[in-house]
């Protein structure tokens, strides 16, 4: 078998003579220099990429190996990529990840700003625009968005300081709707403290808005935080205080706190509640007819309420429930939808792990993994590590070791 003897070489030169040595080094190395404490490349990872078929590193990993070892990875005996475009100066990765990492910022511009004349037409233009920024992001994943999205938030919010009447108050609506969308591309991207941050920016404006039916949907929105953090007593709390209002929701709102309600039933251990709380959203559907411009996943996404369904089984262990499912939603999903089929397709896979089904599982994570690589998206991952730890029992069979070898890109600290 051929060795990635390049990278052998490169490590050497470096000084770092064993695996482990290297692993570590760059592992250290790659913290520092992203200042993230998170970032780690185990042992495993190192030994494949010296392997004959190395792979591709991620982005932040490239750049990495780059900073410590001078080379970048197509010269360092990895395959590389249609499309790899590598950074031209290392300044301008710095000042990317300054962005991302402080886009934050957006949200708290003091004031006061210069007064100035705001056409109700903006308000259209905004709307427009979100629509758009919707469909992107189930096409190009969270990273590539949270800068140009808290961007347009940060003049909504100046805007908001100038108007009067009701275009304020539709800029502020308008507002609220951009703020939820960067919480949810920070939950995405797996930040969850920027996340909870923009929600609670999101039903501050909300409030501010005085529209009952923003505030609802930005207590949704908090519940989703607190289903990532496994907080499935919170999620309910949440819920329940929006559905206290319930006859004054409009249908969506109602959907979307009822649905959400149930993946902390879920957290909970509660299968007969999961059951009632998607039927009872499933019977509001046909009634969804409003024309508010956000939440409108009930609407866009093929096989919505079965998605919840399937994803709250899954999490309850019930995996040939589960499976049963996955491939009514996925045949709905377009395949311009990446994203969100990544997601069930990692969740399919888990479910047929619990099914007891490893054949299965494997064949439904060589996709999944693809578009993990491409967004990536850190929901994602962690839907492939759940995946990693239901198929341990296979670890010492082939398919255990064939799963491994295709879960490593995104599991393995890459």
């Amino acid at each position: 078998m051929s060795r990635n003897d390049a990278l052998r070489a490169a490590r050497l030169r470096r000084g770092w003579r064993t695996v482990e040595q290297a692993a570590a080094n760059l592992s250290e190395h790659g913290q520092g220099l992203l200042a993230d404490r998170h970032f780690a490349v185990s042992p495993r990872t190192w030994r494949r990429w010296e392997g004959a078929r190395p792979g591709w590193p991620s982005q932040d990993t490239a750049i990495v190996l780059h900073d410590a070892l001078g080379q970048w990875p197509e010269d360092l005996g990895f395959t590389t990529p249609p499309g790899w475009i590598r950074p031209e100066h290392h300044a301008e990765v710095d000042v990317l990840r300054h962005t991302f990492v402080s886009v934050t910022a957006a949200a708290l511009v003091p004031g006061p700003n210069t007064r100035q004349h705001v056409d109700p037409a903006l308000v259209d233009y905004f709307q427009q625009q979100l629509e758009g920024h919707y469909r992107a992001d189930m096409l190009l994943g969270p990273h590539d968005l949270i800068g140009t999205v808290s961007a347009q938030y940060q003049l909504i919010d100046k805007l908001i300081r100038s108007a009067q009447g009701e275009t304020r108050r539709s800029l502020l609506r308008v507002g609220a709707a951009y703020a939820a969308l960067v919480g949810w591309l920070y939950q995405d991207a797996g930040d969850l403290e920027a996340a909870a941050f923009w929600r609670g920016v999101t039903q501050e404006i909300a409030v501010r808005s005085r529209d009952r039916q923003l505030i609802g949907y930005s207590l949704v929105n908090q519940a989703q935080v607190r289903t990532d953090l496994g907080d499935g007593p919170a999620v309910i709390d949440l819920c329940e205080a929006v559905l206290d209002e319930s006859e004054r929701l409009v249908p969506k709102v109602r959907i979307m706190a009822l649905q959400q309600q149930a993946h902390g039933a879920s957290l909970n251990g509660d299968r007969r509640s999961v059951d009632r709380l998607i039927d009872d959203a499933d019977g509001l559907l046909p009634r969804v007819e409003d024309d508010l411009p956000w939440g409108n996943a009930c609407r866009r996404t093929p096989g919505y309420l079965q998605v919840q369904r399937a994803t709250c089984y899954g999490r309850l262990g019930l995996g040939k429930e589960a499976v049963a499912l996955w491939p009514q939603v996925l045949a709905l999903v377009p395949e311009t939808a990446r994203r969100d089929r990544g997601v069930y397709l990692a969740r399919y896979a888990t479910a047929a792990a619990h099914a007891r089904e490893p054949e299965l599982a494997l064949e439904i994570a060589r996709p999944g993994v693809e578009i993990a690589v491409e967004t990536r998206s850190a929901r994602m991952a962690r839907e492939l590590a759940t995946l990693e730890r239901a198929v341990r029992p296979w670890h010492d069979a082939r398919v255990g070791r064939d799963l491994a070898e295709v879960l490593a890109p995104v599991t393995d600290g890459e």
